[in-house]
């Protein structure tokens, strides 16, 4: 199958072939003319750059009933965790932005990348060096003897050569673009750069996102903590109930002993709950950057506040997930690799020059005698490769075509996780309605239970049961609300926390292509 690349729209190459009509009187002398222009202006070999095409769907499956984004939504804009309303949330957020370990290093990598683009487009100018030396050498001679007919000695000696050398010079060397060869390079320099600032921006997404949902969780906790507190006591009031109703011979000693089962493991759960806390507070410290052993997180009030997440089109996705746009710019990386690894099939036109001075005499060394100077281009190309050039053209090729699937696959891994939150929270906000009925229910069931066993209807044993279905449907409440907001922050972060690929246009350095490479 031959594959056909998106032929070259910014600077295409001349091409003798193109235009076989005889040429007029005059026009042969303005066609050469036209040529010398395109090769010094440059050319750049391979594809220009298309955005590969994506099915997103026209809307989300899982958006029925869903507010539309609008554009003074408040999530998509700003600090998107704003939108819970809890200042200890934001306080933790701020020392994640500026002392988490994961996105320092993702901004390490971006400077990386801003460096390599500016070393490449280095290459676009000339180079110049200047050397100064100063030398002094010497060479020795065999020694000589000198004898007359009788053999006896008239002269010996030996002679030895000095020499002293001073040379300054100045070399300037610029190798023409003729094929776009460092034009390509900085354009894929940049979209690599570009991809560095989409991975920094999804790593501070992907920790605010982590820190969002540790601290819910945590809090959640700390609510069931104070439940299980609450439940202790009144659980500890009914085991001295049982014991002073087993004193004058009302209850059975049964009844004691199920009571204080009931209690003790109660008060197994709320140990188990602290140690769950525990690890929360250490996850939330090494996202905050911080040792564990340093850092605390007292318990608190918690004020739920479930917000409303608006849900734009599937396509907004491609502009509003990092991990989208880094993809994307990979291909576009990629694509103008193709053009490097093309542009090498083309001898390379290097302009070099330099003069100085060189003399052995230093008082003649600034001389006009002493002058040297050297002007003159050089063309190189190599004649056999055995395959060399031809392989790496179908590399740049392969590795495109692997970038571009990569990139489909993750939009459409982007779009099953939008559909997926979107279907979790409807899900759970129906399942909470029907909690909530359930869980009042138990709460009136323990009321009259209650009520019943201090009035001698009932026995404990009926007790006991109401009480651990209803402490169970508290938990079960607390537990689903934090699954709600779990969920309702995944969901955010599935539809990009408020980032938009326009940011990639405003980075410094490397963030806008370079309008040589088109």
């Amino acid at each position: 199958m031959t594959k056909t690349w998106p032929a070259v729209a910014g600077t295409p190459c001349p091409s003798p072939l193109a235009d076989r009509r005889p040429l007029r009187p005059g026009g042969a002398r303005l066609a050469v003319c036209a040529a010398l222009a395109a090769l010094l202006g440059g050319c750049a070999m391979g594809p220009d750059y298309v955005r590969p095409t994506v099915n997103s769907g026209v809307q989300f499956k899982e958006a029925a009933g869903w507010k539309a984004a609008e554009p003074r939504d408040d999530v998509g804009r700003g600090p998107w965790w704003e939108v819970y309303g809890d200042p200890e949330l934001s306080r933790l957020m701020a020392q994640v932005e500026t002392a988490n370990q994961t996105i320092a290093q993702a901004e390490a990598q971006y400077r990386q990348a801003l460096a390599t683009v500016q070393a490449t487009r280095a290459g676009q100018f000339p180079t110049l060096s200047g050397s100064a030396s100063a030398t002094r050498s010497g060479t020795g001679t065999s020694s000589s003897t000198t004898t007359n007919s009788s053999g006896v000695v008239i002269s010996q000696g030996g002679s030895q050569s000095i020499r002293n050398q001073y040379s300054m010079s100045a070399t300037a060397s610029w190798e023409a673009d003729l094929w776009g060869r460092i034009r390509r390079s900085i354009e894929a320099d940049t979209a690599s750069a570009q991809a560095s600032a989409a991975n920094l921006a999804n790593a501070h997404l992907s920790a605010q996102a982590e820190l969002a949902r540790n601290y819910f969780q945590l809090r959640i906790m700390d609510e069931q903590q104070r439940l299980l507190e609450a439940t202790i006591k009144v659980y500890e009031r009914s085991l001295r109930l049982n014991e002073n109703r087993y004193a004058v011979g009302v209850s059975a000693k049964a009844e004691i002993a199920q009571a204080r089962t009931q209690l003790e493991s109660t008060r197994a759960q709320a140990v188990d709950l602290r140690w769950q806390r525990a690890q929360l507070e250490h996850a939330i410290a090494i996202l905050a950057g911080q040792p564990p052993s340093e850092f605390s997180l007292a318990p608190a009030t918690f004020q739920a506040m479930l917000p409303a997440v608006p849900v734009g089109l599937p396509s907004e996705l491609l502009e509003r997930r990092p991990d989208i746009a880094a993809a994307e710019r990979q291909v576009q990386a990629a694509n103008a690799r193709i053009g490097v690894a093309k542009a090498a099939y083309f001898p390379s036109l290097t302009l070099s020059a330099s003069m100085g001075y060189r003399s052995s005499q230093f008082s003649d060394w600034l001389t006009a005698p002493a002058r040297f100077w050297s002007l003159g281009p050089s063309l190189a190309a190599p004649l056999f490769d055995a395959g060399l050039r031809r392989a790496q053209t179908r590399q740049a090729e392969a590795t495109y075509d692997q970038q571009v699937a990569a990139y489909r696959q993750t939009v459409l891994s982007a779009l099953g996780e939008v559909e997926n939150y979107l279907s979790q929270l409807r899900v759970m906000e129906e399942e909470q309605v029907v909690q909530q009925r359930a869980l009042d229910a138990a709460r009136e069931s323990l009321r009259l239970t209650t009520n019943q066993f201090e009035s001698g209807l009932i026995d404990y044993l009926s007790v006991v049961t109401v009480q651990t279905s209803a402490l169970s449907n508290e938990r079960t409440a607390l537990s689903l609300l934090g699954s709600r907001l779990t969920a309702s922050v995944n969901l955010i972060a599935a539809l990009g926390g408020g980032w938009h690929a326009d940011a990639l246009a405003s980075t410094r350095d490397g963030a806008k292509a370079d309008s040589s490479t088109r």
